[in-house]
């Protein structure tokens, strides 16, 4: 064979191996895609469709307790994407009962900049952990949630966008040192674990505190392409990778194992120190517990609590 052979064979490969290449970059960004990394699934982009004016109204629902990194990761992703022309396309506000100073996690005082009677309707919700949600919150969810794009839950948030009755028959996730509690208070939704986030329908539910963050550069993706999420990381120097498959929390998908010398809480999962920490004995069994709370909520009813004591869950979905 001689040069010219050699040099036609070599462009016939180069050619080859780039039309793959580019139809891949010519496919539309609000199609929806399935990625595959490593022979692990990832997300499917499940397009959303940004308004042709105007900007996307996010409402941060808070009460006492909520935790910061729970909203405040989810906000400042929001805060920070920027799209052509260099508009912010999402107008964020906070919401609760009343508009006097809550006390966030760590002592942190918030001014909610509305109520559940004069807020804006939202496209997104963004639901933290906080403390237990009252009949008006609930109520405002569960309306909002008709129009909006996303209503999402931010760790022990899922328990409160469970209690709205919106994720009955759904699947979710949470915190992992909730998933015991979380599956048995509501048998009815499909508890996930090993996950970053969940998806269903308009519904969304991230693990815990950093979580938050990966569900809302998902939702960037799902309205502007994977861009656009990745400039918005990149601005924030976030260097996680779970925004980008869902199914990147495996460490956390086999319950812990609690033994004599290493008890563990067996309402929450965590450690717990045997020397201070608060007991209770069932059945001839001690159990330690990592707060008084925790304690209280075991001997409530300490068999469905003892009963699950113990068990390893390996890749339940």
């Amino acid at each position: 064979m001689n040069a010219q052979s050699y040099s036609k064979q070599a462009i016939l490969i180069v050619l080859a191996l780039l039309v793959p290449v580019a139809i891949f970059i010519a496919a539309s960004p609000t199609e929806t895609v399935k990625r595959s990394d490593q022979g692990k699934a990832v997300s499917e982009i499940n397009s959303l469709k940004p308004p042709t004016k105007g900007d996307i109204p996010v409402a941060f629902v808070i009460s006492e307790g909520a935790v910061i990194i729970d909203f405040c990761g989810p906000w400042e992703v929001f805060r920070d994407v920027m799209v052509s022309g260099g508009d912010h396309p999402f107008r964020l506000y906070t919401v609760s009962d009343k508009t006097d100073p809550i006390t966030a996690g760590g002592g942190m005082k918030i001014v909610p900049n509305y109520t559940f009677a004069d807020a804006p309707a939202p496209k997104v919700i963004v639901i933290p952990a906080q403390s237990e949600p009252s009949a008006a919150m609930l109520k405002w969810i569960r309306e909002s949630t008709k129009n909006t794009d996303v209503t999402m839950s931010v760790c022990t948030g899922a328990f409160v966008l469970a209690k709205t009755g919106l994720l009955s028959g759904k699947s979710a996730t949470t915190f992992h040192a909730a998933f015991g509690t979380f599956a048995m208070q509501f048998p009815d939704i499909k508890l996930k674990r090993g996950v970053r986030f969940v998806e269903d329908g308009n519904l969304a539910s991230a693990g815990g505190l950093s979580s938050g963050i990966d569900l809302a550069l998902r939702v960037v993706e799902r309205y502007y392409g994977r861009d656009v999420a990745q400039k918005t990381a990149y601005n924030m120097e976030y260097q996680g990778q779970g925004w980008m498959n869902a199914d990147s929390n495996q460490i956390y998908a086999a319950a812990p194992v609690s033994t004599e010398e290493h008890p563990l809480c067996p309402v929450c999962g965590m450690d717990v120190d045997v020397a201070t920490a608060p007991k209770s004995v069932f059945k001839g069994k001690t159990y330690y517990f990592c707060s008084d709370d925790d304690k209280k909520t075991f001997d409530t009813d300490p068999q469905k609590f003892a009963s699950a004591t113990g068990e390893k869950i390996a890749g339940q979905n």
